[in-house]
């Protein structure tokens, strides 16, 4: 169980690490598209991709939790 533990805190680190680039990435493009008048969405919209990557987390950082104290029953 401690394994798994580790593993689902593993997980949850990569990703934010993760989101934090795919947002960054899109914000980025975003805003050239802004400059070059090829959008016309505001750049708050890119922000709602952290939404799934923010639900995964919190699942990984329940499961790690659960994980941990079930390891430390036995």
């Amino acid at each position: 169980m401690k394994g798994l533990s580790i593993a689902f805190s593993v997980l949850a680190v990569f990703l934010s690490d993760v989101m934090c680039a795919v947002v960054a990435y899109n914000y980025r493009g975003l805003l050239c598209g802004i400059e070059h008048k090829g959008f016309s969405a505001p750049a708050d919209i890119v922000f709602l991709l952290a939404i799934p990557f923010l639900a995964l987390i919190a699942g990984c950082a329940f499961l790690a939790v659960v994980f941990y104290r079930r390891s430390k029953k036995k």
